[in-house]
């Protein structure tokens, strides 16, 4: 096995010619400690895949998909985070002495040797491509780390320690508290969930993750722990630990691998005691498309000619979790790249960009939507954003801003885009306000799409395919992986729908048209796509799924 020589056998496979073995010779020259089967893929001769299929071959080892490796969390504490991250393998599954390890270099001989002689058993060894294994290395020792924390933390209460842990002490993470906090957070960052909910119930406390949208049951408490785990929380967001009787918010920042991530916290009173929400505002949020602000060619096209009106008003509509903000920021971020004055009024800022002067509602201070965006205009703003346009006041202010030479972007909370001209005249606004001052309006949605490693294709039924048109073949079907938390789904993608307001429009607006009139005229003179047709095209295209549409856009 040691005199293996993988250029001869990938040759012997028709993979590689006498040439490409001599140019990766001399590459590995050039590049120390790079192996043959490296050079030639960083030459482009030959795949990852390839070479783990003759390896495969030559050594009888399994190549697997990681995704659809039934993962033992105990076997995986069998080796010490530090020495998977540096030998990049990960311990799957351990029985009657032997332990199956995933690797992607099998000739990494002294690596192999010192797992088994720091485990005591015998390896079984499996082959699979490394940025998979790495993203899994990742993602099971955060949920390891996440869960030891939780059991020392329940044991030390257990063993009535309470009185024991110091839940203000910043330094120390070995604190049952802290460190239990601590790893709960770093879990959540690493399967990107959006949000931890820490739920007090009659005997127990359940924390749940938001991740993709959906909730997702992840670890179980003791009781007896909830107080001070609430009472640490309430610290760092610089809350009133006393006070139990009342809804608090707080916000913190925490550093979690080598990168800040603003977290946004909310404490509620409940029958059994106190619910913590905290939401992660992370500035490494993956977005499809980022190039088109997450938009298809055609929306990015409209979208671009709005943002060369000097003056006016764009609304940004959908659901909370709709990716609203992130959308806005993107857009910010490249505005800003302009020589032009940018100022915002948010609640909360989830995002801090450079060249923007970014300004916190405080309530409590008297800061509000309305008097932040007065003292805004005085300001000499070019371009202003307003977080949430919430009442009428603060609605009436942004459309004279708009009128008075300022291009304004904000939100609102509507079901599409064509009805939140609608709700802005119910909020109180004239038509001939609105029309004015309106570019145009977006209507977003996230639409889960299908794990790419474990979806599998079916043909549609015939409900499915009223739904979808009878031309469908196949449609994607979540099924569930460990690399997806078992939902089946991994990772969102935004539909638009968008509006853009030209003078039959305002005559349309002024005259007072329906929300029908006007989603039609859009339809059919602009060219607008709806959300339940993006919704559509994205389960032909097998992205996402007849399920998700139906929640998300089919009813829209």
């Amino acid at each position: 096995m040691r005199n293996l020589r993988i250029g001869d056998v990938l040759k012997e496979y028709g993979y590689i010619s006498d040439a490409q073995i001599e140019a990766a010779l001399a590459y590995q020259k050039e590049h120390r400690n790079t192996r043959m089967g490296s050079a030639l893929v960083e030459l482009g001769y030959i795949t990852e895949r390839q070479v783990l299929e003759a390896l495969s071959e030559c050594l009888s080892l399994r190549l697997v998909e990681v995704s659809n490796v039934d993962v033992d969390v105990e076997a995986v504490e069998s080796i010490p985070r530090p020495l998977a991250e540096k030998y990049e393998m990960l311990a799957v599954r351990q029985a009657e002495g032997v332990l199956t390890v995933l690797l992607n270099d099998p000739m990494n001989f002294y690596g192999i040797e010192d797992i088994r002689q720091l485990t005591g058993m015998q390896l079984e060894i499996c082959l699979c491509e490394l940025s998979a294994l790495k993203k899994a290395i990742k993602y099971y020792y955060a949920e390891v780390e996440a869960r030891d924390a939780a059991k020392i933390a329940n044991q030390s209460f257990e063993n009535q320690q309470l009185e024991e842990i110091d839940v203000e002490e910043e330094g120390d993470d070995d604190t049952p508290v802290i460190n239990l906090l601590n790893r709960l957070i770093r879990r959540a960052y690493s399967t990107n969930a959006s949000d931890i909910h820490i739920e007090p119930f009659e005997e127990k406390t359940i924390v749940r993750m938001r991740i993709d949208g959906v909730i997702v049951e992840y670890v179980t408490l003791q009781k007896s722990l909830h107080g001070s785990l609430i009472a640490r929380i309430k610290i760092l967001g610089n809350m009133d630990i006393a006070e139990r009787r009342i809804p608090q918010d707080g916000h913190f920042r925490q550093k979690v691998e080598g990168e800040y991530v603003n977290i946004r916290v909310s404490v509620i009173p409940t029958v059994f005691g106190e619910k913590a929400v905290l939401r992660l505002l992370t500035g490494n949020a993956r977005v499809d498309y980022p190039a088109t602000y997450g938009m298809g060619e055609e929306d990015f096209l409209k979208m671009q000619r709005m943002l060369q009106s000097p003056n006016g008003i764009i609304y940004f509509t959908g659901p909370t979790g709709s990716g609203k903000t992130t959308t806005l920021y993107m857009i910010l971020e490249e505005l800003s790249k302009r020589s032009v004055n940018i100022s915002t009024i948010e609640d909360p800022v989830e995002k801090n960009l450079q060249k923007v002067n970014q300004m916190q509602v405080n309530n409590q201070a008297g800061l509000t939507f309305e008097t932040g965006l007065r003292a805004l205009l005085r300001q000499d703003p070019d371009i202003i954003m307003v977080g949430e346009t919430r009442d009428v006041e603060t609605a009436a202010i942004s459309v004279r801003a708009a009128i008075t030479g300022h291009l304004v972007f904000s939100t609102l909370h509507t079901n599409d885009a064509a009805s939140s001209i609608v709700r802005l005249e119910d909020m109180g606004l004239q038509p001939y306000m609105v029309s004015s001052s309106l570019v145009g309006i977006i209507a977003q949605r996230l639409m889960r799409k299908v794990c790419p490693d474990c979806g599998e294709h079916i043909v549609p039924t015939e409900e499915e395919r009223q739904i979808l048109g009878e031309d469908v073949k196949t449609i994607r079907q979540a099924k569930g992986c460990p690399l997806c938390n078992y939902t089946g789904y991994r990772g969102r993608t935004a539909i638009h729908e968008i509006i853009q307001i030209d003078r039959t429009m305002r005559k349309m607006i002024q005259d007072g048209a329906s929300v029908e009139e006007i989603q039609d005229y859009a339809v059919m003179e602009q060219g607008m796509r709806t959300l339940r047709e993006c919704g559509i095209n994205l389960v032909k295209d097998g992205i996402t799924t007849v399920e998700e549409l139906k929640k998300v856009a089919y009813y829209s």
